[in-house]
């Protein structure tokens, strides 16, 4: 049987430490016997709520509240270390709500420590030590809890928006395929077909339609192998160098201005890709001396930019282009193309 879910790490143990004053008071304090009983009997009692609290949800919550309250009333004129009760049951509204409304079930929690203290006329020292310990701890626990629940949504969004770019991935290479093999595998069907018929009747035309087919097959095979290539990734940093000497081969001169911020596996292939796209187009097309390299943190994004003093101009998006645009557009990020002098393509992918 597990204590605490998986989320938890150890140090979620070391809370209970705080029960130990409570639980020597009455043998420090020379108490009966029947109070260092009722002692041990609560200790045991407020470990199980402790535990019980991680697995309960909602509203749920407010009972293991209610049960330390309980257990605080029936100490607080016999035990001074009863004030702790108060203090773990004011680190639980952060769990139910989030600030504001936490903060307000933190208020009408001091205002009942402080009616209760008032109805079994406490020690002065009870309440005040209840009243700043309550506030300060379930203060503080109410603010870790809504920047876990914070980060768990992050995760849960960044998690979602890499499954919806593998989707957008994954239409996109089947249309890729369609666009690339429909025509030419309809053209191998026809011809094979004009063969068959041929074959008897004018065998050297046959012999020619399927020389015709041969061609048009391995002209496909070489399409499909270049397709593939182009969907592989040797990781971001792999593709930078490799982007370097792409250029300096060509007799471009590349200036680069390179960081490396952490990205997750589907960013550094899309930034990856995106890079091998442009460079390429940069040596084929733009007729340039110089390229200019850049990847950086910018605030809440990365941004690759890659810039060239080449002709420019292209408005339209080629099927290169619109692949990249595509890939980048299905993490949240945004494409910006700028043909007015040279080329400048900037990528921003929120990371």
């Amino acid at each position: 049987m597990k204590l605490l879910p998986k989320d938890q790490d150890w140090t979620a143990y070391t809370y209970l430490v705080y029960l130990i004053y409570f639980l020597l008071y009455p043998f420090l304090a020379g108490s009966p016997a029947w109070q260092a009983n009722a002692a041990l009997a609560a200790t045991a009692v407020s470990v199980l709520f402790y535990f019980w609290s991680y697995w309960l949800h909602g509203l749920n919550v407010l009972w293991i509240a209610a049960g330390w309250f309980a257990l605080a009333a029936f100490f607080l004129n016999i035990n001074m270390g009863a004030s702790v009760f108060f203090v773990y049951a004011a680190c639980l509204y952060g769990k139910v709500w989030e600030p504001p409304a936490a903060f307000r079930a933190l208020a009408l929690h001091l205002a009942l420590v402080t009616l209760l203290c008032a109805v079994l006329h406490a020690n002065v020292l009870m309440w005040i030590s209840s009243m700043v310990f309550s506030a300060l701890v379930g203060a503080v626990v109410i603010q870790f809890a809504q920047r876990k629940r914070l980060a768990d949504r992050l995760a849960e969004a960044h998690e979602q928006t890499e499954h919806l770019a593998k989707v957008a991935e994954r239409e996109r290479i089947a249309r890729d395929l369609h666009d690339l093999l429909g025509h030419t595998l309809s053209l191998i069907v026809l011809k094979s077909e004009l063969a068959s018929r041929l074959s008897t009747t004018q065998p050297e035309r046959a012999a020619e339609e399927i020389r015709d087919v041969e061609r048009i097959s391995r002209e496909a095979l070489a399409q499909v192998r270049a397709a593939v290539r182009g969907y592989r990734s040797m990781g971001l940093e792999g593709e930078l160098k490799q982007a370097r000497a792409t250029l300096e081969t060509a007799g471009i001169a590349v200036e680069s201005s390179l960081e490396t911020p952490r990205l997750s596996p589907m960013q550094e292939s899309v930034f990856a890709l995106a890079l091998r796209e442009a460079v390429t187009n940069v040596v084929r097309h733009a007729q340039a001396t110089c390229c200019r390299l850049s990847l950086r943190r910018n605030g809440a994004f990365c941004e690759l930019e890659v810039a060239d003093n080449g002709r420019g101009g292209g408005a339209e998006d080629g099927s290169g282009l619109s692949g990249m645009r595509e890939r980048v557009e299905a993490l949240g990020g945004i494409l910006e193309r700028d043909g007015s002098r040279g080329t400048l393509l900037r990528i921003r992918v929120p990371v």
